[in-house]
């Protein structure tokens, strides 16, 4: 079967592997979960950079486009993070560990879909939403995956610059140039970041500490991770606000940047008052404050999208 993981032993997971088994290997190695959050915060900015409903085949070229990249940056990150990956629990189950595609399969997958990306945003889109594109790939892979990811404590607040990129295309796809509204929300999600992956950093601390990964959990106390998450939250929320004026919005997004803002500041100072004198993470609960910060950035660029429909 094409793309199949040879190993030693025929009765390996790869040499019972089904044709749908190999599909959904290769399906797994973009990580959807991460594409449908990205192409999250740029749908809802098409929406407000047209001031109304976008064209309908813009988004479709541009949710097509920043899915192929996203899935090819994901790829790239499996490809080198397979040593790793094949000791932790929570990726032990991805494609490569499980030998259910090759490497050098996976990598020219990887490759296929960055040029389909930067065809189908140059061809159907614009040239700069192409390269930006583009840049967010190359960063993900060669700023975070192999640059800082396994040397700094750093790693995600700057390797995380990459998730932000999505509301700078999803802008220049309609606009075709660059400017101040895009950046704040660009700064949003590079704020929202480091909350959201060091909760999760913290419920699996185990996992990156066992694989030598100095994720910020794996080297400062529980304590120190929530009152990280808190500086970072507040400055989330305090970037967010900046829409308001800057954009000159409607007061739908006002609104909703301040409730939605209040309600992941509480969880945040929660968690924060949890970890007081305790690293048992049964106590602690990190992933509330993970699934919070999933539904804070869903509603919040919801609202990005409603206030031109709702109050224009």
């Amino acid at each position: 079967m094409p793309g199949l993981a040879q190993t030693e032993g025929g009765g390996s997971e790869a040499a019972r592997a089904t044709w749908r088994d190999v599909v959904a290997a290769y399906v797994g190695l973009t990580k959807p979960r991460v594409i449908e959050l990205l192409l999250l915060t740029t749908v809802p900015v098409m929406f407000f950079a047209a001031k109304g409903v976008p064209e309908l085949g813009l988004v479709v070229a541009t949710v097509v486009g920043g899915a192929f990249s996203a899935g090819s940056a994901s790829v790239f990150n499996c490809v080198y993070d397979r040593d790793i990956d094949e000791q932790m629990r929570r990726t032990r189950r991805r494609a490569l560990p499980r030998h259910l595609v090759s490497p050098r399969a996976a990598l020219t997958f990887g490759v296929t879909l960055a040029v389909l990306s930067t065809l189908v945003l140059m061809v159907w889109v614009n040239t700069l939403s192409a390269v930006l594109a583009l840049l967010a790939n190359a960063f993900y892979v060669f700023g975070y995956t192999m640059l800082l990811k396994r040397r700094t404590t750093q790693n995600i607040v700057w390797g995380g610059l990459a998730g932000c990129f999505p509301a700078l295309i999803g802008w220049t796809a309609v606009t075709g140039e660059l400017a101040w509204t895009p950046v704040v929300l660009f700064a949003v999600v590079f704020f929202w970041t480091p909350p959201h992956t060091w909760a999760l950093a913290l419920r699996y601390r185990e996992d990156y500490a066992n694989v030598d990964v100095p994720m910020l959990p794996v080297v400062v106390p529980a304590r120190e991770v929530g009152r990280q998450v808190v500086l970072y939250s507040w400055a989330m929320v305090a970037v967010s606000l900046l829409l308001w004026p800057v954009a000159d919005t409607g007061l739908v997004y006002p609104l909703a940047a301040v409730v939605l803002g209040a309600a992941f500041l509480l969880e945040a100072h929660r968690m924060w008052a949890r970890t007081r004198g305790t690293e048992d993470l049964s106590v602690i609960a990190p992933m509330r404050v993970f699934h919070s910060s999933n539904l804070y950035l869903s509603l919040l660029f919801v609202a990005v999208a409603l206030d031109p429909l709702l109050t224009r």
